[in-house]
Protein backbone atom coordinates (compact mmCIF):
# COMPACT_ATOMS: atom_id res chain seq x y z
CA UNK A 1 0.00 0.00 0.00
CA UNK A 2 1.27 3.32 -0.85
CA UNK A 3 0.31 6.22 0.99
CA UNK A 4 0.93 9.73 0.57
CA UNK A 5 1.80 11.96 3.58
CA UNK A 6 1.70 16.09 3.58
CA UNK A 7 1.42 18.06 6.71
CA UNK A 8 0.15 21.35 8.38
CA UNK A 9 2.51 24.60 8.97
CA UNK A 10 1.63 25.55 12.18
CA UNK A 11 4.34 28.67 12.73
CA UNK A 12 1.68 31.78 12.54
CA UNK A 13 -0.72 30.06 14.83
CA UNK A 14 1.86 29.45 17.31
CA UNK A 15 3.46 33.15 16.98
CA UNK A 16 -0.60 34.42 17.62
CA UNK A 17 -0.92 32.68 20.85
CA UNK A 18 2.53 34.25 22.00
CA UNK A 19 1.08 37.57 20.79
CA UNK A 20 3.40 37.98 17.77
CA UNK A 21 1.34 38.93 14.73
CA UNK A 22 4.19 40.27 12.70
CA UNK A 23 7.09 38.03 10.89
CA UNK A 24 9.64 40.72 11.47
CA UNK A 25 9.08 40.21 15.15
CA UNK A 26 11.38 37.09 14.68
CA UNK A 27 13.76 38.09 12.81
CA UNK A 28 15.68 39.84 15.86
CA UNK A 29 14.92 36.74 18.21
CA UNK A 30 16.29 34.32 15.90
CA UNK A 31 19.49 36.14 15.25
CA UNK A 32 20.10 36.08 19.45
CA UNK A 33 19.99 32.35 18.84
CA UNK A 34 22.62 32.21 16.14
CA UNK A 35 20.30 31.92 13.22
CA UNK A 36 20.24 35.03 10.73
CA UNK A 37 17.46 35.03 8.20
CA UNK A 38 16.17 38.30 6.28
CA UNK A 39 13.20 39.36 6.72
CA UNK A 40 11.84 37.91 3.20
CA UNK A 41 13.03 34.58 4.40
CA UNK A 42 11.39 35.59 7.76
CA UNK A 43 8.05 36.14 5.72
CA UNK A 44 8.03 32.50 3.59
CA UNK A 45 9.14 30.89 6.69
CA UNK A 46 5.60 31.54 8.41
CA UNK A 47 3.26 32.23 5.43
CA UNK A 48 4.14 29.29 3.77
CA UNK A 49 5.03 25.22 4.74
CA UNK A 50 8.79 25.03 4.35
CA UNK A 51 9.96 22.44 2.12
CA UNK A 52 13.48 22.26 3.65
CA UNK A 53 14.60 23.56 7.47
CA UNK A 54 17.89 23.74 9.38
CA UNK A 55 17.75 21.86 12.73
CA UNK A 56 18.65 25.38 14.01
CA UNK A 57 16.25 26.97 12.90
CA UNK A 58 13.53 24.50 13.49
CA UNK A 59 15.28 24.18 17.49
CA UNK A 60 15.15 28.33 17.53
CA UNK A 61 11.47 28.44 16.83
CA UNK A 62 11.06 25.63 19.44
CA UNK A 63 12.57 27.84 21.99
CA UNK A 64 11.42 30.88 20.78
CA UNK A 65 7.94 29.98 20.60
CA UNK A 66 8.46 27.77 24.22
CA UNK A 67 6.90 24.39 22.16
CA UNK A 68 8.23 21.39 20.45
CA UNK A 69 8.08 20.35 16.44
CA UNK A 70 5.04 18.52 17.33
CA UNK A 71 3.29 21.81 17.97
CA UNK A 72 4.69 23.40 14.89
CA UNK A 73 4.35 20.46 12.18
CA UNK A 74 1.03 17.92 12.10
CA UNK A 75 1.12 15.54 9.79
CA UNK A 76 -1.32 14.37 7.79
CA UNK A 77 -2.10 11.61 5.00
CA UNK A 78 -3.02 14.03 1.90
CA UNK A 79 -3.90 10.73 -0.03
CA UNK A 80 -5.95 7.72 0.41
CA UNK A 81 -3.79 4.36 0.75
CA UNK A 82 -3.67 2.37 -2.88
CA UNK A 83 -3.50 -1.07 -2.84
CA UNK A 84 -1.46 -2.78 -5.98
CA UNK A 85 -2.55 -5.23 -8.13
CA UNK A 86 -0.90 -8.08 -9.02
CA UNK A 87 -0.01 -7.25 -12.35
CA UNK A 88 2.40 -4.24 -10.63
CA UNK A 89 -0.19 -1.38 -11.39
CA UNK A 90 -2.16 0.44 -8.60
CA UNK A 91 -5.72 1.72 -8.73
CA UNK A 92 -5.84 5.14 -9.51
CA UNK A 93 -6.76 7.08 -5.68
CA UNK A 94 -10.04 8.73 -5.54
CA UNK A 95 -8.69 11.69 -6.34
CA UNK A 96 -6.53 11.63 -9.16
CA UNK A 97 -6.80 13.80 -12.44
CA UNK A 98 -7.98 12.25 -15.64
CA UNK A 99 -4.89 10.89 -18.03
CA UNK A 100 -3.78 13.66 -20.13
CA UNK A 101 -4.94 13.13 -23.38
CA UNK A 102 -2.16 13.52 -26.50
CA UNK A 103 -2.09 16.50 -28.18
CA UNK A 104 -1.84 16.47 -32.05
CA UNK A 105 0.23 19.38 -33.68
CA UNK A 106 -1.41 19.95 -37.49
CA UNK A 107 0.57 22.52 -39.64
CA UNK A 108 -1.63 24.92 -42.26
CA UNK A 109 -1.11 23.62 -45.95
CA UNK A 110 1.05 25.85 -47.89
CA UNK A 111 -0.53 26.87 -51.19
CA UNK A 112 1.72 26.90 -54.17
CA UNK A 113 4.47 24.40 -52.44
CA UNK A 114 4.54 20.39 -52.37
Amino acid sequence: MIRKMGYQWLLRQRMAEQGMFQTTDLVPLLAERGVVLSREQVFRLVTQPPQRMSMDTLVALCDILDCTPNDLIKPEVISRQIRKTAGGDSGPPDSAPAPAKRTVVRRPERRGRP
